[in-house]
């Protein structure tokens, strides 16, 4: 996937279309995440899942487009369909399409690289400056995320949540991989969950795992539109990740600051969290942001067969020091930040941004991140080199996963404001 460009490269988008000389299929080879799309498994599962016909039904689309406004119609339209055909499928709404588990994440994430590499492929019969394939790219992006389309009702009868996900990662060494966070995004989104205060609605979306898409605030355009004031606000939100083995984390504190580990693109980066110069933040910067979900009530409910730790736990560099430390009771007084409870990648990264557009719009509601735990193969199907795409103790362990995060969010729904 190409990584969204800057703001200042979007601008460039609204230039006159004479300026820049048509662009060409081999101006945009395919990414490290579509080259992985002609693996035996990534086709195994669109297959089975009867996703197999999501790029080459929008790569017809595209053949037929005749204008870039007709494009931005064609991609907006079809991100979104994408994303929908995912959560129906997920909930069970028509038909399977195949004999691969409802509640599985990892058709979404192939079909929208089917798409991405199309239009990335794609060559008009008109110019096409490459700032806006981006712009249709990063379009495409939202749409098939769900990131358009936090559709929170007003009123104060009801109560309005936002949970994350994110796509399945760690491709390269097993892609089978499925993300339980993107499943129960999937699986929660336009739901309503019943509480002893009423209902409340959930709305969902999901995230690449690629620094450079939350350099350019992926995260903050998201969550801004439903963070500021207004009858559509949220009364709670939960982001959430794939953590750890055989357990549940409630994620005390989150860090500024990027460890390294190579993304999805096998891009890696270290360094302070950059936030985009055009959305609310405290300043100075703060080295830490703290959840605001009720972490007490959470691990003290029976929400589920899996415990729930309220993890305390940061590394930082102390204040006058040079050298870092695990710190199993929270930061210190005027520390650097090294990792979160929820470590140093985009689990944690996540989780800073929201709470810290939280802080910075004054916004008064639960809200912080959950880590689930690792989604495993039953005990005969480890081996990725020859096991297969799912087997009944995968899918069982999804699913125990997702009911268990409906359950936490239970909890947090309960405890948020009207």
């Amino acid at each position: 996937m190409r990584p969204i460009r800057t703001l200042l490269a979007l601008a460039l988008a609204t230039l006159p279309l004479t300026q820049t000389a048509p662009a060409t299929a081999q101006d945009r080879a395919p990414t490290v995440e579509e080259q992985r799309l002609d693996k035996a498994v990534p086709q195994e599962i669109l297959r089975r899942s009867g996703f197999d016909d999501v790029a080459p039904d929008f790569a017809r689309d595209l053949a037929n487009v005749r204008s870039y406004a007709q494009a931005e119609r064609v991609v907006a339209r079809e991100g979104r369909a994408l994303w929908r055909r995912a959560v129906d499928r997920v909930q069970g709404r028509g038909p399977a399409g195949g004999d691969l588990s409802r509640d599985d994440d990892r058709p979404l994430y192939w079909a929208r690289l089917g798409m991405t590499r199309a239009l990335g492929e794609w060559r008009p019969g008109f110019p096409l400056p490459e700032a806006r394939r981006a712009a249709l790219l990063q379009s495409l992006e939202r749409g098939s995320r769900g990131q358009d389309s936090l559709d929170l009702p007003a009123g104060k009868h009801i109560k309005r949540v936002v949970v994350t996900g994110f796509d399945p990662f760690q491709l390269d060494a097993d892609v089978r991989r499925s993300n339980p966070s993107g499943a129960a995004a999937l699986a929660l989104d336009g739901t309503t969950i019943r509480t002893a205060d009423g209902p409340t609605r959930v709305e969902t979306a999901v995230f690449p795992v690629r620094w450079a898409d939350f350099a350019d605030g992926t995260v903050e355009r998201t969550l801004l539109p439903v963070f500021r004031p207004g009858p559509r606000r949220v009364d709670a939100f939960m982001t959430v990740s794939q953590g750890r083995v055989g357990r549940f984390d409630v994620e005390r504190t989150n860090g500024a600051w990027r460890g390294g580990v190579p993304d999805n693109a096998n891009v890696s980066r270290t360094e302070t969290v950059p936030v985009p110069a055009d959305v609310p933040t405290p300043q100075p910067q703060p080295q830490w942001t703290t959840t605001t979900l009720p972490y007490q009530r959470i691990v003290a409910a029976d929400t589920g067969p899996v415990p729930v730790y309220d993890n305390t736990s940061v590394t930082e560099i102390p204040a006058g020091a040079t050298a870092p430390v695990v710190r199993p009771d929270g930061p210190t007084p005027g520390s650097t930040a090294r990792a979160g409870g929820g470590g140093d990648y985009l689990s944690n990264e996540i989780a800073y941004r929201a709470t810290l557009l939280r802080d910075a719009v004054g916004l008064k509601v639960p809200g912080g991140h959950l880590h689930t735990p690792v989604l495993q193969f039953g005990p005969d199907n480890t081996d990725p080199s020859t096991g297969r795409i799912t087997d009944p103790d995968f899918v069982r362990n999804r699913q125990a996963i997702t009911a268990q995060v409906r359950t936490v969010l239970t909890v947090v729904a309960a405890t948020a404001p009207h």
